[in-house]
């Protein structure tokens, strides 16, 4: 190669650094830090859980990776532009809903999967992205809602999906369904009485739940809308230790690991109930309790700092963005990745019911993995808008 030629490559080469330094720059710089410590903890507490199974814990990196691209990919698109696909994308996923009713295969009692041929798919999962997409795309189109007809057509994209995925059956993806859907709802305006009617009604029943539990979860004793063993999971909740080495046996375990990581924890790879596998779903849905044990208080305080950051930071950005849709959107996915994490703690910490939610990017998981990506590309896109606007560009629809 003589000395034009490497010029030339070294102008070449020069030119793809500068434009993916300015890519890079061009993102939300708290929001991606945070983001990058999250994903730090994750390798932590994957590596810990399953090292003892390298495929997993390879699998759990290329989910990883997966991830990042999707949000660094789709970071780079104008907001606007997902505005395109909320009707396309709902409309599929609510197609593949009704799919999954007629043609679903089932596996441990329940039917969430659509096989395409090469592969199977989760078609619920669709619906965490495409419900507030679909939602804040509308709202923006109608400027708001003002009167209760406004609330009919919203109301009723948000309910059929939420029945389908019930009826899976599937709890805990349809109150993530359910939440992303409500979030912007709420967002959008929701009489302040109505909130507090259901709150109230919550409360009630709450106490109610606790005053007669004993004879609520006797046996033969029927709850309506439930099944058989949602209702142990809420009974056990109430009382682990009604059945300790069998339906109580995850919570009792993964509070005692919880509790015995002490103020500093026992050290990485050091926990006995991770390393001795007295933690059922250790590297999924209770990862955070292998964590908590080798990490204590102190670590666990920093992951959670991290979450709330992230979370603040995506509210933050939803109080600048540039249009309805944005607002909507990029507040509900926030509260979204707030909900994740607080269901999947309070699960682990035996103040919630086990539901099966993961813990935001820290749980091993390739399809809640991809979702959240998803969502943290459209935040990320959102920041990309609201950084134009305040320097002087326009945005086109």
């Amino acid at each position: 190669m003589n000395s034009l030629e490497k010029r030339k490559a070294q102008t070449g080469w020069r030119a793809v650094v500068f434009w993916l330094k300015q890519r890079f720059y061009r993102l939300d710089q708290p929001l991606f830090w945070t983001a990058m410590g999250i994903f730090f903890i994750s390798v932590l507490a994957v590596y810990s859980a399953a090292h003892d199974d390298p495929d997993r814990f390879v699998g759990h990196m290329r989910n990883l990776f997966l991830a990042l691209a999707l949000m660094l990919v789709l970071a780079q698109i104008p907001a606007m532009q997902f505005q395109k696909a909320a009707v396309p994308l709902y409309s599929l996923g609510l197609l593949l809903l009704l799919a999954v009713e007629f043609f679903g295969e089932t596996a441990k009692g329940a039917t969430r999967w659509l096989d395409i041929g090469i592969t199977r798919i989760q078609p619920s999962e669709l619906m965490k992205i495409a419900m507030p997409l679909m939602l804040a795309s509308l709202i923006h189109q109608r400027e708001g809602l003002r009167g209760w007809r406004d609330w009919v057509v919203p109301v009723l994209l948000l309910l059929v999906p939420v029945i389908l995925i019930i009826k899976q059956p599937d709890l805990g993806t349809a109150i993530l369904v359910f939440a992303s859907g409500i979030f912007v709802l709420y967002l959008s305006g929701i009489p302040w009485r109505l909130v507090l009617l259901v709150l109230g009604t919550l409360f009630v029943g709450v106490v109610l739940l606790v005053s007669f539990g004993d004879a609520a979860c006797g046996p033969g004793i029927d709850w309506p809308g439930l099944r058989e063993y949602q209702r142990q999971r809420v009974c056990t909740l109430l009382d682990p230790m009604r059945d300790p080495l069998g339906k109580g046996f995850h919570i009792l375990q993964s509070v005692i690991a919880v509790g015995s990581g002490g103020i500093f924890g026992k050290g990485w790879l050091q926990g006995t109930q991770t390393q001795l596998e007295f933690i059922p779903e250790r590297a999924t849905d209770f990862v955070f309790a292998g964590y908590a044990e080798e990490f204590g208080f102190i670590g666990s305080a920093i992951l959670l700092a991290l979450f709330l950051g992230l979370v603040l930071r995506g509210l933050w950005i939803s109080l600048g963005a540039p249009t309805l849709f944005g607002r909507l959107l990029s507040a509900a996915l926030a509260l979204i990745i707030f909900t994740y994490a607080f269901v999947n703690l309070g699960m682990v910490t035996g103040i919630l019911p086990v539901v099966g939610i993961p813990l935001p990017f820290i749980s091993y998981g390739g399809t809640a993995m991809v979702t959240l990506g998803v969502g943290m590309g459209l935040l990320f896109s959102v920041a990309r808008d609201r950084s134009r606007v305040t320097q002087g560009f326009t945005l086109h629809p």
